[in-house]
């Protein structure tokens, strides 16, 4: 199995609004600070959710294809590694109160 390489385009007027980018494929992942800002998932696109230091990030993929959908998790594992969260729990339903399926 081949070994990613993630790559991180960063936003110098907003820390929170990251995008990685796959090295070897069309895979990007938006980052959102959920906890920040206000975020509205797009239907077209995957979206997964994860807490870092009590704060809740939103992942959402843009332009996603059948073949890149299967690197998302590990994408958001590498981001996760990088703000020096490795644990954090990668989550497929937005957990803000009232708010839904995510995918």
């Amino acid at each position: 199995m081949d070994h990613n390489v993630f790559l991180l385009a960063t936003d110098p007027k907003d820390p929170c609004r990251d995008v990685i980018h796959s090295r070897d494929t069309d895979l990007k992942v938006k980052v959102f600070c959920v906890s920040n800002e206000n975020f509205s998932p797009d239907t077209n696109e995957i979206q997964l959710y994860g807490y870092a230091q009590d704060k809740l990030y939103a992942f959402e993929t843009i332009n996603i294809t059948p073949d890149d959908a299967l690197d998302v998790v590990a994408a958001i594992q590498w981001y996760a590694n990088y703000i020096h969260f490795p644990d954090m729990e990668i989550l497929p339903e937005d957990p803000r109160e009232g708010h839904h399926l995510a995918m």
